[in-house]
């Protein structure tokens, strides 16, 4: 991967090694968890705790009510991408109970994907208006379930009101490949618009 023009803040480690923090959020219920868990090199720390009769009134459970877990804090992975980038994944909580955690987790990211349930649009509007006010480069992820509708790309990007500069790629969440594939997507971005930043100065 050609990482010329990436020079966005990022840690540098051991032989040159840059370490990024890259954000995965998204509304509840939308594979935050599920892509962190396939993706991650290391055994990933979660914060998942079971639904309980006690949030029936909270959480909003609408298209999700199979889901039996849900994260409290965040989730945390790393994937190196190649010799010389690392990411360090840090998911979101969906719930907006949870929200305020968000501010906190944001600090430091250079990038995040968004995650998006095309049965539930909506529940992904609020971690899109966070990154646009925190000023967080980001990609939009359509995680395909079983019984999601196959929209053409144009339709979500309209309803989502996405700028079309902003890539939207559609994955499986539970594949390791596909969510590889969104984290080289975001880079792609982020180097894009790297350059674009230096071109206009």
């Amino acid at each position: 991967m050609d990482l010329k023009g990436f020079d966005q803040a990022g840690r540098h480690t051991a032989g040159d090694t840059r370490s990024v923090k890259v954000m995965i959020a998204g509304g509840f219920g939308t594979g935050k968890t599920t892509m962190v868990r396939s993706v991650s090199d290391i055994k990933p720390l979660t914060t998942e705790e079971t639904l309980t009769q006690a949030s029936a009134g909270v959480d909003r459970l609408i298209g999700v009510a199979d889901k039996t877990e849900t994260t409290v804090s965040l989730d945390f992975g790393k994937i190196g991408l190649n010799d010389s980038l690392v990411l360090y994944l840090f998911g979101t909580p969906g719930q907006e109970r949870f929200w305020f955690l968000w501010n906190g987790l944001f600090k430091g990211a250079l990038g995040a994907v968004v995650l998006v349930d095309t049965r539930r649009l909506a529940s992904s509007f609020r971690a899109i208006e966070e990154m646009e006010r925190q000023n967080v480069p980001f990609v939009i992820a359509l995680n395909v379930f079983p019984d999601s509708k196959d929209y053409p790309v144009d339709e979500i990007r309209d309803a989502l009101d996405i700028p079309g500069n902003i890539p939207v790629v559609a994955f499986d969440a539970r594949d390791r490949s596909a969510s590889r594939d969104v984290l080289v997507a975001l880079i792609h971005h982020l180097r894009d618009r790297s350059a674009a930043a230096v071109e206009s100065r």
